[in-house]
């Protein structure tokens, strides 16, 4: 019974490594936390601080952050309208997370470009 009790334990490590790939996947939502967890507010220094990334992918992928509760849109109602975008205080979980990702990929470059 052992190949059936990996096979269980396999399953409950994929799973929730799978939902949050679902969450922070593809190119630009990591980019996008990194950015507003810098200070980066508006959505036209968002968009300066990450080169590569169109408005309309910008904006995509702050409603999907936003639904994910990573990210907080603020509309000030004056003239003309301010919006601003913070992270939320569940984004801080990601922090380990990123910096974890940082260390491993300067790693990983070093250890690639050593070994040419």
């Amino acid at each position: 019974m052992p190949a059936k009790k990996a096979h269980c334990d396999c399953i409950k490590t994929i799973k929730p490594v799978r939902d949050a790939f679902d969450v922070i996947n593809g190119k630009w939502k990591l980019p996008i936390i990194i950015s507003v967890g810098v200070g980066n507010d508006r959505f036209t220094d968002i968009l300066e601080s990450i080169p590569g990334i169109t408005p309309k992918v910008l904006a995509k992928e702050l409603k999907d952050l936003e639904q994910h509760l990573l990210v907080i849109r603020t509309v000030i109602d004056d003239y003309p309208v301010k919006i601003t975008y913070q992270l939320a205080q569940y984004a801080d979980t990601l922090t380990p997370i990123i910096y974890s990702l940082k260390d491993w990929g300067l790693n990983h470059r070093k250890k690639v470009m050593d070994r040419e």
